[in-house]
């Protein structure tokens, strides 16, 4: 029988052979951990990256958390039950160089006190250049992951990305979305999952999906050069990142409403961003290029 102990233990699993492979192919930095308790119940295990020689600040963290929902957290979720189990990995990416794009994983699991459940997670992509062969290539891989569980799961998590990771006060996407799900359990599954472990097997695949990824990204444009121009326009992608996660990020409103780790919680925020006044980039540009591909609903793959 699956439980929410075994969950929990094969996610800590996957924190740690994430670590080890990143730190590999960077090749210096190291994984400073911190273990912590959480007041209310739990706790979890941090582990950042900082001034490596590809990734700038890195943090994939792991939590397995519980006690009490606050009572806003339980209208959100349109739930009375109170008492909560939690479990997750989460993981930031940020380069150093403007031409490795940002990416960002969560997988998680999460159980109520009367055994209601539900999985949720995904992968998506930040460049501060898209490039769409790139795209096209990590929407390819997300799909064949999607693809060998059911599917209908791609299309659907896809358009689900497009929609959360948006930011409507620029009127723009985050990146070039991914893959997004939530509230998943048995009694909505596909046809091809088995109960509940079926799904559980396609969290972890989407988690092994992450370190192939962003490991290729890593190998084909770690050496490239970069001018300050570019660097600049980094600086400003960053500030979009850290707009929408501060102002519309679940997880983080999550985190922070249960009495969270704050530096756990804020670890998605990049050392350095910008905001240049009312910058607009040069017509037919690589950035006017790439403001205009930070759209929904384009079918990359």
């Amino acid at each position: 029988m699956l439980t929410k102990e075994n969950i929990a233990d094969r996610l800590m699993q996957l924190q740690q052979s994430i670590c080890v492979a990143l730190e590999q192919e960077d090749g210096k930095g190291k994984f400073i951990e911190e273990k912590w308790e959480r007041e209310g119940g739990g706790g979890g295990r941090s582990r950042v990256l900082q001034h490596g020689n590809v990734i700038e600040k890195g943090g994939v963290n792991f939590s397995a958390v519980h006690g009490e929902l606050p009572a806003n957290i339980q209208q959100a979720l349109k739930i009375t039950e109170s008492k909560f189990f939690a479990t997750g990995v989460s993981i930031v990416i940020h380069p150093s160089s403007p031409l490795m794009p940002i990416i960002h994983m969560n997988v998680r699991y999460f159980e109520l006190a009367n055994g209601e459940y539900w999985f949720g997670g995904g992968i998506d992509l930040t460049p501060h250049y898209v490039n769409v062969d790139d795209a096209k290539w990590f929407h390819t891989q997300l799909k064949n992951t999607c693809d060998a569980f059911d599917g209908s799961y791609y299309p659907k998590f896809k358009e689900w990305a497009d929609d959360y990771f948006f930011i409507p006060h620029r009127n723009e996407t985050r990146g070039i979305g991914g893959i997004f799900f939530d509230r998943l359990k048995a009694d909505v599954e596909s046809k091809t999952s088995e109960g509940k472990q079926g799904l559980f097997d396609f969290l972890i695949a989407v988690g092994e999906t992450f370190a192939p990824i962003y490991l290729h990204f890593m190998k084909l444009k770690r050496s490239l050069d970069y001018s300050e121009e570019e660097k600049k326009w980094q600086m400003l992608r960053r500030g979009r990142y850290v707009e929408f996660n501060l102002i519309y990020d679940k997880g983080t409103r999550f985190g922070l409403d249960t009495n969270g780790r704050t530096e756990s919680i804020l670890m998605s925020l990049p050392e350095n961003a910008g905001w240049f006044y009312n910058y607009n980039p040069t017509a037919g540009s690589q950035e006017a290029q790439t403001l205009e591909l930070l759209k929904k609903g384009i079918d990359w793959a």
